[in-house]
């Protein structure tokens, strides 16, 4: 048997762990700061060609050359390992595979599903269709959080703590979500507009 049919020889490049670079971050801070590889080198304690090497992810520093590196750049350790091992998912919501709620005529399309599971500390998001005539409840006794809406089409009365507002197409409100509020189509085509909420309550279920 010679030595690459020998099982026990074999490489595992299936466990073989993907090292964390983060030269590049190193390099742009330096020469955002206007220094020169000989300078950071000579402030760390280390040699130029050390740092020429890390920041261009030839090597992985000692944690003590590391250290010495962010305390010469004033550099956020956090800020060099906060994509380490971090997921960051791409979720994509197709237009006829939206979730929807309906407020008798109102309807409410889900634009993205809030990522945490008890809604703290999370935003949902909806385009909000109301026929003309036609208007929220959800809003109409109060509730916890804050609202960003923008208006896409048409015209609405937004009614908050009974003050009446007029929102034209491309004008957006925000308000506290603890006094009543109600969106109305105040024109005689469908009203559409996106809408924010947070924390998230989970309307569309």
């Amino acid at each position: 048997m010679t030595p690459s049919q020998n099982p026990e020889k074999e490489e595992d490049t299936s466990s073989k762990k993907v090292p964390y670079h983060f030269g590049e971050k190193l390099r742009q801070v330096r020469e955002h700061r206007g220094y020169t590889l000989k300078v950071v080198a000579q402030r760390a304690g280390v040699s130029e060609s050390l740092v020429s090497q890390i920041e261009r992810n030839h090597v992985s520093p000692a944690i003590d050359t590391l250290l010495a590196l962010a305390d010469v750049l004033d550099i956020n350790l956090e800020y060099l390992f906060e994509e380490y091992r971090k997921k960051r998912p791409v979720h994509i919501i197709r237009a006829e595979s939206r979730a929807s709620v309906k407020e008798d005529e109102v309807v409410y399309e889900e634009l993205a599903r809030p990522e945490s599971p008890t809604g703290e500390e999370s935003t949902e998001s909806y385009i909000i269709k109301i026929p003309a005539g036609s208007h929220t409840h959800h809003g109409s006794f109060g509730h916890i959080g804050r609202e960003i809406g923008l208006v896409l089409k048409g015209r609405a009365k937004f009614t908050y703590a009974g003050q009446e507002y007029i929102l034209e197409e491309g004008d957006s409100v925000s308000f506290s979500s603890g006094s009543p509020h109600v969106l109305e189509n105040d024109g005689d085509t469908t009203m559409e507009a996106v809408w924010f909420v947070t924390p998230a309550e989970r309307f569309a279920k």
